[in-house]
């Protein structure tokens, strides 16, 4: 009995020192105002998916039965379950205006018509709108979605119609709306579907310089270089000056395609005309693709320049400068411009890696690699990538010892994942002399083995490659698989914690150290 009192006592103690120690250090998060209960969710998304089909009478009456609170989270939450299928959220929505006491917002109603566009009923995506100009719920939101809809399906009348229907309702023509939704579908790339929209609502609403410089970043986006141009021209008809931003879009798209030559001409023209507007974007760009031609000269002159306009550089900048004196060899003034570095980056870091790469030193490029990960700079899949070429080559690497034949683990890593016909292909083409194995995806390698299997078997090769001295690769392969970030790993991780916080009491209460002294003694320590 006595055992059992002191076990019970233990217990209550215990958690009420956490609930103490969770009021004191823990920061108090603010409250949601409306909590929606899942299972209601479920019940009520059931009914929905089951009778769809039904008649109205009888949907209705099923989810008048679930006995939930309707709020405008759990419309939201019940169009989140529904992302691409319009009756469920349509027949929710019906079932809405017939509860008294709910009254729909532009929120509910964008995130409806979402729904209804994105599955492409547009009859009834249509006769939505209408409603909600004829409440006046619709927003700049609802006209980014309504355009985007229609552009995408190229249903261009009813897209200059939808501007002329807010404008009955008295939205009136905004010059702010359309820029965001010129800006929106250049970013979807439908910078074609865009320019068409300003053109016809030109009467009504007179493109901006901002209109224009959105159209020309939208058609260098996706490679139209001519339509570039046309709009380019366009705008210094009506007197409208393309801005910077728009002016290094071109540049970079010269740039992408191989026409060097075409993209200085801009940035001399510019540079003439409006050096005062010239900032750290430009520069850093002109320098980057310098250094990337292996004009390292010309590149200097202009990182000159920039310093003496009182310009500061930053580290992509630097990183770039780095990358172009080490592709030419000069790898002491590379090191000289790290060092000067204060606070490196990891732009700074992939631009010694990379340049390191282009010598073939891939061993120190590896401990570049480890240096950046003392100094507290996490690597990306990108530094992964890069050092996986460097060391294995684009196409993998076949060795003679058979422990580190890139092959060998390939296969072995596709039937491991059950992708044996992809090896069975794989080795097809390994045995026919005749055809050349195709470039190796690390991308696609790390990705498949970014689970729990990947850290067991990235372990495994570690060890394996460190016995026959590859140590630079082994070292590669046991940081990423270290470092891999799985659900169920960071659940792990969370968990741990509270586990050695009760072990650590229990083992403290049952030697006479109460909570609170052992909180004190943490807090001190």
């Amino acid at each position: 009995m006595n055992m059992r009192r002191t076990t019970h006592k233990l217990l209550i103690t215990l958690f009420n020192q956490l609930n103490v120690r969770s009021l004191t250090t823990l920061p108090q998060l603010p409250q949601p105002t409306s909590i929606v209960n899942p299972n209601h969710l479920l019940r009520v998304c059931t009914v929905l998916y089951q009778q769809q089909n039904s008649a109205e009478v009888r949907l209705q009456t099923h989810l008048r039965a679930c006995e939930f609170h309707l709020t405008h989270e759990f419309f939201l939450q019940v169009c989140n379950k529904f992302p691409l299928s319009w009756r469920p959220v349509y027949k929710f929505f019906e079932f809405t205006e017939t509860q008294p006491c709910f009254h729909h917002n532009s929120v509910t109603f964008n995130k409806m018509v979402d729904v209804i566009g994105r599955s492409r009923n547009i009859k009834l995506f249509w006769e939505v709108l209408q409603e909600m100009g004829r409440r006046r719920l619709a927003n700049d939101k609802t006209f980014v979605i309504a355009l985007k809809t229609l552009a995408s399906i190229r249903e261009m009348k009813k897209c200059v119609e939808f501007f002329h229907l807010m404008n009955a309702h008295e939205y009136g023509y905004s010059l702010e709306t359309l820029n965001k939704v010129v800006e929106v579908l250049c970013r979807s790339k439908l910078a074609v579907e865009a320019k068409e929209i300003v053109l016809k609502l030109k009467t009504w609403i007179p493109p901006s310089g901002v209109t224009y410089g959105y159209l020309i970043k939208g058609f260098c986006e996706v490679g139209d270089l001519i339509e570039a141009a046309n709009v380019w021209d366009l705008m210094v008809d009506e007197g409208f000056q393309p801005g910077i931003d728009a002016v290094e879009k071109m540049m970079e798209t010269l740039f992408k395609i191989n026409r060097f030559d075409e993209a200085m001409k801009l940035f001399q023209a510019v540079r003439t005309t409006r050096f005062d507007e010239l900032g750290l974007s430009t520069y850093s760009l002109v320098i980057d693709w310098m250094c990337k031609r292996g004009k390292v000269s010309q590149a200097y002159m202009m990182f000159e320049e920039m310093l003496k306009r009182g310009i500061q550089p930053d580290n992509k900048t630097m990183s770039s400068l780095i990358y172009g004196l080490l592709a030419k060899g000069r790898v002491r003034e590379a090191n000289k411009i790290t060092e000067g570095i204060e606070r490196p980056d990891i732009a700074v870091y992939h631009g010694v890696i990379k340049g390191l790469l282009r010598l073939r030193k891939a061993g120190e490029a590896t401990q570049v690699f480890r240096e950046m990960i003392r100094r507290g700079c996490e690597p990306t899949m990108h530094t992964y990538i890069m050092l996986l070429q460097g060391h294995l080559g684009k196409k993998g690497r076949k060795g003679p010892h058979p422990l580190v034949n890139f092959d060998s683990i390939f296969v072995g890593g596709l039937i491991k994942v059950g992708k044996s016909l992809d090896a069975s292909k794989y080795v097809e083409r390994m045995m026919d002399g005749g055809m050349e194995v195709p470039r190796f995806d690390y991308n696609r390698f790390l990705h498949c083995y970014s689970n729990e299997e990947g850290v067991f078997m990235f372990e495994e090769v570690g060890k394996k490659l460190r016995e026959v001295g590859l140590v630079d690769l082994a070292d590669i392969f046991l940081r990423y698989g270290e470092k891999m970030a799985t659900r169920d790993r960071r659940r792990n991780r969370a968990a741990e914690p509270l586990e050695e916080l009760l072990r650590s009491q229990f083992q403290n209460g049952a030697n006479g150290i109460s909570g609170t002294d052992q909180i004190q003694q943490e807090r001190a320590s």
